[in-house]
């Protein structure tokens, strides 16, 4: 058997990931892509073809690493809700964009009256909204709407119809029916520009010539529906029974979970992807690692994590956040941060803020639990907090069950899984 290779989309860089029939990491090859351009407050747009050239000069790259070892299937992630419009050759009628963009919100008031309430279209950023807004200002009724991933995989196979259920969830399909709803077909745009959508991790074509000539490929190595890049990291982590669970410790706090049944709620932003016959369901919180980075410099983190104290809890009560206003587990745009009193002693201030966090953490799992989803059995950690050994300690009491700090977190490798097909959904 031949090599897989994970393809990851980010908002600024790209990663190309090549692994065995063993799913051991033969070659990682990273990129930076160019600066998202902020036409004006709000909006967020990117060239998609700084993200071809990025990726055909990173599989060029990796061919030459690999040798003669002949490559087997490729899969592509990218950021949720990046949406472009071309032509039906695959040529870019728009910018791309990209997931943080809200020059769409204005969409909200006519989404709001036709998709059913709890529905992941329902935000300014949704690929939905941005839909609307694009094909508004286009002059033709002939073109095709893709994500990220989607033009991607458009550039390896020549089809330019295809997606996977995940990046697919906020453009409006329906992966509990697996088909495009009928409100859909009440708002102002020609359904024929929708994608054609698959399975992740199911084979969707053959990497054309055009594109092993851009990128040094064979043809003919079959391309695999793909997914987003928050749920390739989660698949990363080896997460795959029900129950297993993935926190994300970056500079907002994100839980997901592997559940037999889907949730959606939109008040608390909880939706659920597909993955076969199970649901990887999630929320996000507004607190995380951005708070520490507000009080602390970095270089006075390695101190004050060793300075803590697991076993002597500071009694503190706090609901760490920047600024007011959260959204999970809680859901109040008003809410105030929690961070006083505030003990003269930085490190009681430190241990404070993670004991925080955790309990925030512990507060997510349950509101999942609440509406569904299965208590966590593990919790796999990934992100920049997940290197903090008392922290992971401190959680692992509160929530009672294993944390593990995933070996595995990079989405290129989640999406390299896909493409192995070692995880079958």
């Amino acid at each position: 058997m031949g090599l897989c290779i994970g393809i990851d989309l980010g908002t600024s860089g790209c990663r190309v990931i090549a692994i065995d029939e063993h799913a051991e990491v033969v070659s990682t090859l990273t990129r930076p892509l160019p600066d998202s351009v902020s036409p004006a407050k709000g909006e967020q747009q990117q060239n998609p073809q700084d993200w071809w050239q990025a990726v055909t000069e990173l599989l060029q790259e990796t061919v030459a690493k690999i040798g003669n070892k002949p490559v087997d299937a490729i899969a592509v992630d990218g950021t949720s809700s990046t949406l472009l419009l071309t032509d039906h050759q695959g040529t870019p009628l728009t910018p791309a964009l990209m997931y943080n963009d809200s020059r769409s919100r204005d969409n909200l008031k006519l989404l709001k009256q036709v998709a059913p309430e709890g529905s992941p279209v329902l935000i300014a950023s949704s690929s939905l909204a941005k839909l609307l807004h694009l094909s508004s200002n286009l002059n033709t009724d002939s073109y095709y709407a893709l994500h990220q991933a989607d033009w991607i995989m458009g550039r390896l196979t020549g089809n330019y119809r295809l997606s996977d259920e995940n990046n697919a969830l906020k453009l409006g399909y329906d992966p509990i029916s697996r088909q495009w709803p009928e409100w859909i077909n009440t708002l102002n745009f020609d359904t024929d520009c929708l994608p054609e959508v698959h399975p992740c991790g199911t084979p969707v074509g053959k990497l054309s010539k055009d594109a092993a000539q851009a990128t040094g490929l064979q043809s003919g190595v079959t391309v695999v529906a793909g997914t987003t890049d928050s749920n390739a990291a989660c698949l990363a982590t080896g997460a795959n029974e029900i129950g297993d669970a993935v926190t994300s410790l970056g500079s907002t706090l994100v839980v997901k979970i592997l559940s037999d049944k889907p949730v959606f709620d939109s008040r608390y932003g909880i939706y659920s992807h597909r993955l076969g016959d199970r649901w990887l369901v999630g929320g996000a919180s507004n607190s995380g690692g951005a708070v520490l980075r507000h009080y602390f410099k970095p270089k006075q983190l390695p101190g004050l994590t060793d300075a803590m104290q697991v076993n002597q809890p500071t009694g503190l009560d706090y609901y760490p956040l920047v600024s007011a206003g959260e959204r999970f587990p809680i859901n109040d745009p008003d809410l105030a941060p929690r961070l006083s009193p505030r003990p003269e002693s930085d490190s009681l201030f430190f241990q404070a803020i993670l004991e925080g966090i955790a309990e925030v953490e512990k507060q997510g799992y349950s509101r999942l639990m609440e509406l569904g989803a299965p208590k966590p059995k593990k919790v796999f950690s990934i992100g920049g907090g997940a290197v903090n050994e008392p922290w992971r300690q401190m959680r692992e009491l509160r929530l009672g069950v294993s944390v593990i700090r995933a070996v595995q977190q990079e989405a290129a490798y989640g999406t390299a899984l896909l493409a192995l097909r070692k995880i079958r959904y």
